[in-house]
């Protein structure tokens, strides 16, 4: 491997690699940060600097980084058959046996998955499944797409038109026909005075019913929604709201659609996020990627409930659609090393027993310091508020700019954090150990306060 330094890096990065939701200008001035290995829980940089990743990647190595176990998949698999397409009435054995998989970890009733590269991918391959559905059923115009402000669902066309995302918006004519939103039901930004969780639960589904009343049931396909809004700031919603959603959904006759994305293989304790007692939903619909393979090799899906699945394999015809790369045989391989490396570790049950319990107590106590409030988890994802001042809840003039400002310091400390406008958020290893946890809140308490400072408070 060729050696080279940093500085040539950062340049050669510069003319040549279009980086995801970046400024160039931007990244030019500040510096690429190259991250050249990935061991258990942490990471190291270009310049020898050894990061605790509290953020997962992308909220997807869930086992960790360098399991000898998905890298012996992957390379047995490389070596008997690296790839074969699923077109043609062919299939290979990996994506076949971790399909059977899925079906084994998740519910009853969700038998059937079609295979994609990506969580964006996946919710444009969900739109066609659900728009396809009722037109089977014989209601064409069941076509609109209701997600929510805030929520974050992939950046291809269709995907960023269902995110709501303001900033993704106004960039290639999106969002498309056919997709509307609600508010997010998030009760520090729409609470009332004096109002209960209880209350603003109640208060905050009923946006969805108002939103099918404009449009008309008789157009609505489905309803969208993280569990939890994880690229929106560890956004946790109040319990009883997913309940009432459902049972709304299931009122007016309209699809209801789990993007677990980020939720799902022990990211909320659970193989699926919609298990989480605060969810507690069977949705029509699953979407899954990230941690499916521990982000190892790009792989995502959409889960079936039998209902659905039923309709479009036994009266659907030909479903003219798909992609090179579906159900790729190294992809599913280390798909199903993942899940089984998260068996024979027994992960969930150490997350329900020890992990989740001691995360949620360590996080909490962050809310004394005086830069913070609103520190809170749900399973092994947190987030808390950034404050001006804290006593008055007075945000900053530009809270964007100090969020991505305490993200820098983060890393200068030696810990990721994930800035979403007035919050920041993490998203550790589920293999992370309690000594790490403790690791992980001083390293975040020293950025703290190296923000306090550089904001001049």
């Amino acid at each position: 491997m060729t050696q080279w330094d940093t500085a040539t890096l950062r340049q050669m990065d510069f003319d040549h690699y279009l980086h995801p939701f970046s400024d160039m200008q931007d990244l030019k001035q500040v510096g690429t940060r190259i991250i050249v290995k990935g061991e258990g829980c942490y990471i190291w940089d270009s310049e020898g600097n050894k990061i605790l990743d509290s953020m997962s990647g992308m909220s997807c190595v869930n086992m960790g980084y360098s399991q000898p176990a998905l890298i012996d998949a992957a390379n047995a698999q490389f070596a008997q058959l690296p790839f074969y397409t699923s077109f043609f009435k062919t299939a290979t054995l990996p994506a076949i046996e971790l399909a059977t998989l899925l079906a084994e970890i998740a519910p009853a009733g969700y038998e059937r998955v079609f295979f994609t590269n990506s969580g964006s991918e996946a919710n444009d391959t969900m739109i066609r499944m659900v728009r396809r559905y009722w037109d089977i059923m014989g209601k064409p115009n069941k076509k609109t797409i209701i997600t929510r402000w805030n929520a974050y669902h992939g950046s291809t066309i269709a995907a960023a038109s269902m995110s709501g995302m303001v900033s993704m918006h106004d960039k290639g004519w999106i969002p498309i026909p056919g997709i509307v939103h609600i508010d997010q039901p998030y009760q520090l930004e729409h609470g009332l005075p004096g109002e209960s969780e209880t209350d603003f639960a109640l208060r905050a589904a009923s946006w969805l019913e108002d939103k099918i009343k404009a449009i008309g049931p008789d157009n609505i396909a489905a309803f969208v929604g993280e569990p939890a809004q994880m690229a929106g700031g560890a956004v946790i919603p109040p319990p009883g709201y997913w309940q009432k959603i459902q049972e709304i959904c299931r009122r007016y006759d309209i699809l209801l659609v789990s993007d677990d994305v980020i939720c799902s293989f022990g990211r909320l304790g659970k193989w699926f996020g919609f298990q989480h007692p605060r969810i507690d939903i069977q949705p029509d619909l699953v979407v899954v990627a990230k941690a499916m393979t521990n982000a190892y090799f790009p792989l995502a899906g959409v889960i079936l409930s039998q209902g659905v699945g039923d309709v479009l394999v036994n009266q659907g015809g030909t479903f003219n659609h798909g992609f090179t790369y579906t159900g790729h045989p190294v992809a599913a391989a280390v798909g199903m090393a993942t899940i089984r490396l998260m068996q024979q570790t027994n992960i969930l049950e150490t997350l329900e027993s020890t992990t989740i319990p001691y995360f949620n107590q360590a996080f909490k106590q962050l809310s004394d310091h005086p830069l913070i409030d609103h520190a809170e988890t749900l399973g092994m994802m947190a987030g808390f508020v950034l404050y001006q001042d804290k006593a008055k809840k007075i945000h900053f003039p530009d809270p964007q700019k100090i969020a991505v400002m305490c993200q820098q310091l983060c890393y200068q400390h030696g810990v990721v954090m994930r800035p979403a406008g007035t919050r920041m958020a993490c998203a550790p290893p589920l293999i992370i150990n309690e000594a790490q946890i403790d690791e992980m809140i001083v390293k975040i308490r020293h950025a703290l306060d190296a923000t306090l400072k550089a904001a001049n408070l």
